[in-house]
């Protein structure tokens, strides 16, 4: 019978410089745990100390860099030049892990923490420093989230996306978990292993901005197939609540979990109950602050969704007290792809979990946001009524012909405006209809074509 393995244990290290108040500080660790959580990991401890920045080749100051490695059973010094130990697990981060040890675990009470996450982006020898000086796997902020990325993408356009990330991610810190093994013979004589290694890497990145961008164009044609489509874009910080909403908006069974980044893939369902012209929704990839700005590059069809909707609504976790801070950071995003000038509503969502003084600060603060729960079908219905009166506000009438020998096209005027009524004469179907300019349009393009 095959035993679990252990879960990793875990010890969380912050930086607060004196741009950071206290608040953010313990919201970010916070935020930090709940990847590491994501990520399958136990939180065992936090090292947290003031600096002016978080520049310093070690990071921490002596003292605190002695602590931490009392907690990881490391000597707290640098030492040699030679490779840190637990080499292992950085192979298995880096998806090149050789055969498991055999040995069995030690006991859970023995067990120190195998790894260090820091929450903040580090340059390849801080990590290396780190890692000497507490003899455990150091990921910063960035690896967790390329790494819970790597973990949860589902479509093809997804993992491709995400593999290119994690090996822009990867490639400046092969010298850390390198070998330094000699120079190769045959093909490639003069190379080191780790010349080797980065040449592979650059070999696959290219490879996969060539598969990705096939994708690309297949999303890129369904796209403009619903262009004059009425369109709604869920956005904002991860776990915000916008997966639940999309099942409440639409009644598909979309994944919802309490868990950062379980949504990666964009989701496209209709508007329920289903009008005409139909409405389409779309659940987005969540944002994070100090999203890799790799990542956010990659998931360009994500964000092509938010940039092509005709109606954005931000998702914002109202009981959060940094929620104007995730706020900020979605909006920032979209401002880096021009998505800012898309049409949009502030949605507060969890209001079920805010007290009524609460609910009368965020009213008064945000007047114009919609404020409620997913859970709650009275909130959904009412968001459903406002979705619907910003469409019907851009929309005209209009009165369409369709001839006798045309009568095919009658699903296609019924799937992109509502017909208000119907008649005939000796040209064809009189249609009188309203619907979106462009669709109009379109149809009447339809209508007059040979």
């Amino acid at each position: 019978m095959k035993t679990k393995p252990p879960i990793p244990l875990a010890v969380l290290v912050g930086i607060q410089t004196p741009d950071v108040d206290d608040v953010a500080h313990g919201a970010s660790l916070e935020e930090l745990g709940r990847l590491v959580k994501t990520l399958g990991y136990e939180v065992v401890d936090t090292v947290s100390q003031r600096r002016e920045g978080t520049g310093a080749g070690l990071l921490l100051g002596s003292g605190k860099l002695a602590e931490l490695a009392a907690l990881t059973g490391g000597t707290g010094e640098v030492g040699s030049m030679a490779p840190p130990p637990r080499a292992k697990a950085r192979q298995r981060f880096e998806g090149a892990a050789g055969p498991a040890d055999p040995a069995a675990p030690e006991p859970e009470a023995a067990r120190r923490p195998e790894f260090v996450i820091v929450d903040h982006e580090l340059s390849p020898s801080q990590i290396r420093n780190l890692e000497r000086a507490t003899g455990a796997q150091v990921l910063d902020r960035t690896g967790v989230i390329v790494e819970i990325f790597h973990r949860h993408a589902k479509t093809r356009e997804a993992k491709l996306q995400v593999e290119m990330a994690r090996l822009k991610y990867v490639a400046p810190r092969l010298r850390e978990s390198s070998g330094g093994g000699g120079r190769q013979q045959g093909p490639g004589a003069g190379e080191t292993s780790l010349d080797l290694d980065r040449r592979k890497i650059r070999d696959r990145i290219s490879e996969l901005k060539d598969q990705l961008e096939a994708v690309q164009r297949d999303g890129d044609n369904r796209r403009a197939a619903r262009r004059d489509q009425l369109r709604v874009a869920l956005v904002g910080y991860t776990n915000a609540g916008k997966s639940s909403l999309m099942r409440a908006l639409t009644g598909s069974e979309v994944l919802v979990e309490d868990k950062l980044f379980a949504t990666l893939d964009t989701t496209v369902r209709i508007l329920q109950p289903e009008t005409r012209p139909r409405v389409l929704v779309s659940d987005t990839v969540g944002f994070i602050k100090q999203l890799p700005h790799d990542l956010v590059a990659s998931f360009r069809s994500t964000l092509t969704e938010a940039l092509e909707a005709s109606l954005l609504l931000y998702v914002v976790d109202a009981s959060d007290p940094t929620y104007e801070a995730q706020l900020e950071v979605s909006r920032s995003v979209l401002r880096e792809i021009g998505a800012d000038a898309v049409p949009s509503r502030l949605v507060l969502n969890k209001m079920d979990r805010v007290d009524p003084a609460g609910r009368a600060a965020l009213a008064e603060k945000h007047p114009e946001a919609i404020m409620l729960s997913a859970h709650a079908p009275d909130d959904v219905s009412a968001l459903r009524d406002t979705i619907m009166a910003f469409f019907e506000a851009a929309m005209v009438e209009d009165v369409l012909v369709l001839p006798y020998a045309k009568q095919g096209l009658i699903g296609e005027v019924y799937d992109s405006a509502r017909v208000l009524s119907e008649d005939y004469d000796e040209a064809g179907r009189v249609l009188t209809v309203r619907g979106l300019p462009g669709a109009i349009a379109r149809l009447r393009r339809s209508l007059a074509a040979e």
